[in-house]
C-alpha cells in the first residue's frame, strides 16, 4: 500500500512534484498464448502419456526373450496390435503418420536405445551430447547443433542409460554417479548423474566409425598432405615409437587406427585401453581393457596392470589407447626394452607440450627421477610426435610432425619435419592454409634405408 503524503506543517514547504518518487506503472499482462499453440502442446503431452502407457503395456505383454528370435517387422506388428487395442480407451485421435511414429519409437524403446537410436544410426553424426532430457546436441561436420530429439523425463533418460551400462557390466547409481561404457557397435559413452550433474544427467557418446579411414583417405579429406602420409607410412613400417598428441575430439584415435594398417602382418600386437575403441586392421591382435572397482571398492584393474601383464605376452608392439596416468612409466620402459613400433595417444597442445606432459605424469606417479635422466629416457623411448588439432571450423588436421632427436644436457632436442601453415579464414568460416615441409632431412633416414624403405628425394623439400 502506498503511503499518503502528510499535509505540510506551518513553516514547511510542500514537496515539489519532482521530489515525489515516481510510481512505476503496472507491467502489461503477457500476451495469451495462441489457441493453436495450446492445442499443440496438449496434443504432444497426450501423445507422450500414450507412449508411456503403451511402453508399460508392452513390458507386461511381450515376451522379450522370445522377441530376440523375431524379425523387426514381426515385432513392429505386435506393437501396432497393442496400440490398436489401447487407442479406443484414450481420449485422443491420431493420424496414420502419428501411429507409425509411435510404433517406431516403441520399437526402439523396447529393442534399442529409445530416442538415441536414430542418432546412433545416422552416419553423419560423430558425437552425441546430452544435457538433461530436453537438450540433445550432435556434432556433424565438426560443428555442434541442437536437435529436436528429447527424452520424456529424467527417469526415461536414466532407464536408457541403465540398459547400456548393464550390457557391459558397469554400474550407474548414487554411489557410482559416473561411468565409462561401450555401446554394442563400439561407440564410447560417458555419463554423469546427480548429485554430480546439477541440471540433469550429462551424457557424451563418441560414435564408432563403421568405415575405417586410411591414410590416403585422410589425405584426400585434407587432414594431411601426401608427403606426410608417405613419411608416416614409412615411420610405422620401420617401427618408430610414435606418440599422437592432440586435444579432445581432434582425431587422435582415428589417426592411430589408420597408422595401424602399416604394421607387419607377422607381428603380434597387444592393445591396452580404458574403454576399447581401437579398430586395428590386423588379425593377430590381443585386446585388453581396464576395469573399475566394484561396489566394495575392490577388483579394479588399471591400465598399468594391463600394461605390465602385456609385457609377459610376447608382444612385438604395444599400443596404449591413451596414456594419462602412472602407466606412462611402463609405456616408456616398454619402448626402451625391445618393443619398437609401440604407439600411444596423449592430450597436449604441441609436440613440446607432449614431452612435458610425459614428464608431469611420471612426477604424479610419485617416482623421483632426476630431470636429466627422465628426459634422456623420453628421448630414447619416443622417436616421433604427431600433433593433430581440431580447428575453429571443425576440420581436423595434422598440424605438425616432429622427431625427437636426442637430449643435450637436460634439454630435449627436436626437429619439425612437416607442419600446417594457417593463413586465415575464408568468408564462409573455413580455415585457409597449406601443408609445408621444413626442409630438414629426417634423423631416421639411415633407419629407413636399412629397412629397405626408399622415400622420394624431394620429400623434405620446402
Amino acid at each position: 500500500m502506498f503511503k499518503k503524503f502528510r499535509d505540510s506543517r506551518p513553516g514547511e514547504q510542500p514537496p515539489h512534484p519532482q521530489d515525489v518518487p515516481a510510481i512505476a506503472p503496472p507491467p502489461e499482462p503477457p500476451e495469451p498464448a495462441s489457441e493453436a499453440n495450446q492445442i499443440a502442446r496438449m496434443r504432444r503431452r497426450k501423445l507422450a502419456e500414450l507412449r508411456q502407457l503403451a511402453h508399460q503395456k508392452l513390458l507386461e505383454t511381450l515376451n522379450l526373450s522370445a522377441l530376440i528370435q523375431a524379425s523387426e517387422a514381426e515385432i513392429k506388428a505386435q506393437i501396432a496390435n497393442i496400440l490398436k487395442e489401447m487407442l479406443p480407451g484414450q481420449n485422443i485421435a491420431i493420424s496414420r503418420s502419428d501411429r507409425d511414429s509411435l510404433v517406431e519409437d516403441l520399437y526402439y524403446e523396447v529393442m534399442g536405445l529409445g530416442p538415441l537410436e536414430i542418432l546412433i544410426n545416422d552416419e553423419t553424426v560423430s558425437d552425441i551430447l546430452i544435457n538433461g532430457p530436453e537438450q540433445v546436441f550432435v556434432e556433424q561436420g565438426g560443428l555442434l547443433e541442437l536437435t529436436d530429439v528429447q527424452f520424456q523425463d529424467e527417469a526415461h533418460l536414466r532407464r536408457i542409460l541403465q540398459k547400456i551400462v548393464g550390457m557391459v557390466g558397469r554400474r550407474l547409481d548414487e554411489s557410482t554417479p559416473y561411468v565409462d561404457a561401450r555401446l554394442q557397435d563400439g561407440s564410447r559413452l560417458n555419463a554423469v548423474i546427480a548429485p554430480i550433474a546439477l541440471d540433469g544427467t550429462l551424457v557424451s557418446i563418441r560414435k564408432f566409425r563403421k568405415d575405417k579411414l586410411s591414410l590416403e583417405q585422410l589425405a584426400l579429406l585434407g587432414a594431411m598432405s601426401e608427403k606426410m602420409a608417405i613419411y608416416l607410412r614409412a615411420a610405422v613400417a620401420c617401427r618408430l615409437n610414435i606418440v599422437i598428441s592432440g586435444g579432445t575430439g581432434s582425431g587422435k584415435t582415428t589417426l592411430l587406427n589408420a597408422l595401424s594398417a602399416f604394421i607387419g602382418k607377422r607381428e603380434r600386437i597387444i592393445t591396452v585401453e580404458d574403454t576399447a575403441e581401437l579398430q586395428l586392421q590386423q588379425t593377430h591382435v590381443g585386446r585388453m581393457e581396464s576395469r573399475p572397482p566394484n561396489i566394495e571398492g575392490k577388483g579394479a584393474v588399471t591400465q598399468r596392470d594391463c600394461l605390465r601383464n602385456a609385457l609377459r605376452m610376447r608382444p612385438d608392439r604395444i599400443i596404449v589407447g591413451e596414456t594419462r596416468g602412472d602407466e606412462v612409466i611402463d609405456m616408456l620402459q616398454a619402448m626402451n626394452t625391445g618393443h619398437d613400433g609401440s604407439m600411444t595417444t596423449i592430450h597436449a597442445n604441441s609436440a613440446r607440450d607432449a614431452t612435458s606432459r610425459l614428464e608431469n605424469m611420471v612426477a604424479m606417479a610419485g617416482i623421483e627421477i632426476p630431470l636429466a635422466a627422465l628426459r634422456r629416457q623420453v628421448a630414447s623411448a619416443v622417436n616421433l610426435i604427431v600433433q593433430v588439432n581440431r580447428l575453429q571450423d571443425g576440420s581436423r588436421k595434422i598440424t605438425s610432425i616432429t622427431e625427437v632427436t636426442g637430449c643435450e644436457g637436460d634439454v630435449l632436442t627436436m626437429q619439425e619435419l612437416f607442419y600446417f601453415e594457417h593463413s586465415g579464414v575464408s568468408p564462409d568460416g573455413r580455415v585457409e592454409g597449406h601443408f609445408a615441409s621444413s626442409g630438414v632431412r629426417s634423423a631416421n633416414a639411415d633407419r629407413f634405408r636399412r629397412w629397405g624403405i626408399h622415400l622420394p628425394a624431394d620429400l623434405y623439400g620446402a
